[in-house]
């Protein structure tokens, strides 16, 4: 049922597809397995800032269990895991963790040097985010090739404090307006909370809708890449048509579903409309994606400037102008207020008690706060000198690995909608 075109955009669903799953996600796809882009740091380790909570996922593929290695220098790893020696020294365990798809942030000596050479390329700057400080201790680069974002057992009440958390206190949303299929919700099936939703302004629908769309897209992964069959011989992941049906078939969420999928590709549009305005600040000769393999970040580049020109040559853009474009006072005041419930949120993530989640969640809040810090920066990136540093507009490493990863999450749901589909049709 979801067809057709997007609320406050000119663009429809079919055109996404046809772009994404044709054009622009097989060489995204690309780019994500480089060096440059694989290897993201983050401290899985922060205390929830909101509430008391010491319940962690017990599911083997919730846990970070990276491999003890030699090659990790004994003060990082003293540092940022707490596990007994027991467990340091059972090989079999750490294969096992490794063959789950347990975190696993062990790196070679080599690519730990050179991601410290990477860590001088950054600079800080203004955000959307609560982002992780990368020089602490329990910050450890994870290798995201190696943690691929899926099922992992962890719902129940814990999952849906998150959520609730999120859309109740982050939203703008008033306390009496539930939102559909709520577990205190009333009988109205939404009514009072699309009238709701319809009289707010664009900015602030617009920030339940990616929020929405963000929610959907984790959910389709979870869904496309589920643990079908666990046995001890081997465990198979592939595409869970029942539990993608009870998140968005149309009768089973009544007629909620169709609406997540539609904030999905709103998402999808805002996201690649970012990467359409950045390419000058990539473009500049001096910018390089170093890792200190000079004909790997050449190809690394090219690569880059050839997915940002294919965003630019999309025809139906996302038209950010109605965003904050009323008296400058109320809209300096609103942007800002939409900066730090999109901060607020980027704290929630240390709440999450499934720690690959929490990887996943910390890493496309970030990249989904660097996408809006570039849609308010258009001054800024306009700017740029040809050569010479970027003193108004700056992107940190971490927020270009998040960027494009994030981007590479809602374009793979994009994708799996496909297969969804195609499975579905051929059910019938």
């Amino acid at each position: 049922q979801v067809t057709g075109y997007l609320d406050d955009c000119t663009c429809d669903v079919e055109t996404i597809d046809g772009f994404n799953n044709y054009k622009l996600f097989p060489r995204l796809n690309e780019l994500l397995q480089s060096d440059y882009f694989r290897y993201y740091k983050v401290n899985l380790q922060k205390p929830c800032p909101f509430w008391d909570d010491s319940s962690h996922c017990g599911m083997r593929d919730c846990a970070v269990q990276p491999c003890p290695s030699q090659e990790i220098p004994a003060g990082i790893r003293a540092a940022g895991h707490k596990y007994s020696e027991e467990a340091s020294h059972l090989a079999e365990e750490c294969e096992e963790a490794k063959r789950l798809g347990a975190v696993d942030d062990s790196l070679s000596t080599e690519t730990r040097r050179a991601v410290l050479q990477w860590a001088r390329h950054d600079d800080s700057s203004d955000s959307f985010c609560e982002a992780d400080d990368i020089h602490s201790p329990d910050a450890e680069y994870v290798d995201l090739l190696l943690n691929p974002e899926r099922y992992t057992g962890y719902k129940g009440p814990d999952a849906w404090k998150i959520w609730n958390s999120i859309y109740e206190e982050n939203c703008f949303k008033p306390q009496n307006v539930k939102r559909p299929l709520a577990s205190d919700r009333g009988d109205d099936g939404g009514h009072t909370f699309y009238k709701w939703l319809k009289g707010v302004c664009v900015e602030k629908r617009a920030f339940y809708r990616l929020i929405s769309g963000l929610h959907a897209s984790i959910n389709i992964h979870l869904s496309a890449r589920y643990l079908l069959q666990d046995t001890w011989s081997q465990k198979k992941w592939g595409p869970n048509v029942t539990e993608f049906q009870q998140r968005f078939d149309e009768v089973l969420t009544r007629g909620e579903g169709p609406r997540r999928l539609k904030n999905l590709y709103f998402l999808y549009l805002l996201e690649l409309r970012a990467l359409s305005k950045v390419l000058p600040f990539f473009e500049r000769p001096g910018f390089q994606l170093y890792t200190g393999n000079p004909s790997l970040d050449a190809e690394t580049k090219h690569l880059l400037l050839e997915i940002l020109h294919l965003a630019k040559s999309f025809p139906l853009h996302f038209d950010e102008n109605s965003f904050f474009a009323g008296n400058k006072k109320e809209a300096a005041k609103l942007k800002e207020e939409f900066r730090l419930h999109f901060k607020n949120i980027s704290k929630i993530m240390d709440c999450v008690g499934c720690f690959k989640c929490r990887l996943w969640g910390k890493l496309q809040t970030q990249g989904l706060g660097t996408a809006l810090k570039i849609l308010f920066s258009e001054n800024l990136i306009q700017k740029i000198p040809e050569s010479g540093p970027s003193y108004g507009f700056q992107l940190t490493r971490q927020e270009i690995v998040a960027l494009f990863n994030a981007f590479g999450r809602v374009s793979t749901s994009v994708k799996e909608l496909e297969n969804f589909r195609n499975i579905l049709q051929n059910m019938r």
